[in-house]
C-alpha cells in the first residue's frame, strides 16, 4: 500500500460524486447516423450541423478511459471508423469538418491530424489515404530545420496558451520522419525551447499564471508525444503551487492543464501539498459541473466556439482564426470540458498511486445508447 492510498480516498470520493449522468449526457451526444458526437446539446437543435473530429475523438476518449471501448458492438466501432475515415481528404491527406472555417484555423487542421489518427488506431483502423507529409502537401516551413526553426521564432508569444499551442501542432509533422531525420528536428526544437523558458518559473511565454501554465501545458504535449523531459520541473511545480493558490480557474482548461503537468512532471510531492491541490480542483470542477450531466468549458455559459476561447474577453492575440461555432453558448455541457474532467479524475487517482475503477454509471451506458 503506498503512503497515499489510504489519506486520499475520502477526497478521490468526493471527485467521484461530481460525475452522476455524465453516461447518459455522453449517450445523447452519440449520432448513430453519422457515427460521431456532438459538442453539446444545443449543437443538434443547429440546422446543418454534423458531429466534429474533436468531439467524436473525445468521446471516444471519455469512453476508452473507462474501458467501455472493447464493449462497444462492431457496428458501433465500424461507425465511428467510417465516421473518421470520411473526413480524410484523399488529396492532401488532411483531416476537416464540414465548417470551411476550420480548414483555416492552423490549430484545428494540425489538432485534427493526431485526433484521427490516434481515434482510428484505437479503433484497429487507419486512414485511407497517405498523411500530408507522404502526399507533399504539409506547409512549406518542414522542408528544413532552418524553415521549421523560423516558423517557431515567428510564433507570437504575448498569449503563452495560444503561442505555445501553435509551436506543439506545428510538430505535428516531425512525427512522420524518418528516426534518424526525426532527431534532428527534435534536437533543435529542444535546444530553441531551452533557449526562451523562464528560468525562474519554469514557465513559457506570457499572460496570467494561468495562462503561462496553460502554454507550458501546450509544449508538454510536444515533450511527451517523443518522450523527452520537460527542463527546470521543480521551477514549473512552484509555479503550479502559487497559481492554483492566488489564481481564480475561469476555464476547465485551466483545471486540467495543472493536473496534466503534475502527473507528467513526476515529482515527489509531499503530501500535505497534494492534498491542497486535489481539495483545490474538487472545488473548481463543481463550478464547472452542468445540469444535464456534463462540464462546461466556462463557468457560466459553454463557449460556442472553442477554436477561439484561448483568448478570453478584453485579451488581444494577432491573426485569430474565425469562430467555428459547435454549439450555442448556452449553461450546458460540453464535450472538451468533459473529456479533460474524466482526464482529470485519472490522473489525479494516478498522483495518489490509487487504482483506477470506472466510473459507477458506466454500466449503464449501453442502456442509455439503445434508450436515445
Amino acid at each position: 500500500m503506498s503512503t497515499y492510498s489510504n489519506g486520499y480516498l475520502g477526497l478521490l470520493d468526493k471527485m467521484d460524486d461530481l460525475f452522476p449522468d455524465l453516461f447518459s449526457w455522453l449517450a445523447k451526444q452519440y449520432d448513430p447516423s453519422t457515427g460521431g458526437f456532438y459538442y453539446a446539446r444545443s449543437s443538434k437543435t443547429i440546422d446543418g450541423l454534423i458531429p466534429d473530429i474533436e468531439s467524436t475523438a473525445q468521446g471516444l476518449n471519455i469512453l476508452i478511459r473507462n474501458n467501455l471501448l472493447d464493449s462497444l458492438s462492431a457496428d458501433m466501432k465500424e461507425q465511428m471508423i467510417v465516421f473518421f475515415q470520411k473526413k480524410q481528404d484523399s488529396k492532401t491527406g488532411y483531416f476537416f469538418d464540414d465548417n470551411r472555417a476550420m480548414r483555416n484555423d492552423e490549430v484545428m487542421v494540425h489538432r485534427a491530424i493526431s485526433y484521427a489518427t490516434g481515434s482510428l488506431k484505437n479503433l484497429g483502423a487507419g486512414p485511407l489515404y497517405p498523411l500530408p507529409m507522404d502526399q507533399d502537401t504539409a506547409p512549406a516551413y518542414v522542408k528544413t530545420t532552418a524553415s521549421y526553426l523560423e516558423k517557431w521564432k515567428s510564433i507570437d508569444l504575448r498569449n503563452s496558451w495560444r503561442g505555445c499551442d501553435l509551436f506543439a501542432n506545428s510538430c505535428v509533422y516531425i512525427r512522420e520522419l524518418k528516426e534518424e531525420q526525426q532527431q534532428v528536428y527534435l534536437n533543435q526544437a529542444v535546444s530553441y525551447l531551452k533557449s526562451i523558458q523562464d528560468k525562474q518559473t519554469g514557465l513559457w511565454g506570457q499572460g496570467s499564471l494561468y495562462v503561462r501554465i496553460s502554454g507550458t501545458f501546450k509544449l508538454l504535449t510536444f515533450y511527451n508525444k517523443f518522450r523527452l523531459k520537460m527542463p527546470n520541473p521543480e521551477c514549473i511545480y512552484q509555479s503550479i503551487l502559487q497559481c492554483l493558490r492566488t489564481e481564480e480557474a475561469e476555464d476547465m482548461c485551466y483545471i486540467r492543464n495543472p493536473i496534466n503537468l503534475l502527473s507528467y512532471l513526476d515529482i515527489a510531492i509531499p503530501p500535505p501539498d497534494l492534498k491542497e491541490i486535489i481539495e483545490i480542483t474538487i472545488n473548481n470542477m463543481k463550478k464547472f459541473k452542468k445540469k444535464d450531466g456534463g462540464f462546461s468549458r466556462e463557468i457560466v455559459c459553454s463557449p460556442s466556439a472553442p477554436n477561439v476561447a484561448q483568448v478570453k474577453s478584453g485579451e488581444y492575440y494577432p491573426d485569430m482564426p474565425d469562430p467555428v461555432h459547435l454549439g450555442l453558448g448556452l449553461e450546458e455541457g460540453d464535450m472538451n470540458a468533459t473529456t479533460q474532467a474524466t482526464l482529470i479524475r485519472l490522473q489525479l487517482y494516478q498522483l495518489c498511486k490509487k487504482e483506477i475503477l470506472p466510473l459507477p454509471e458506466v454500466s449503464e451506458f449501453h442502456h442509455y445508447l439503445s434508450k436515445y
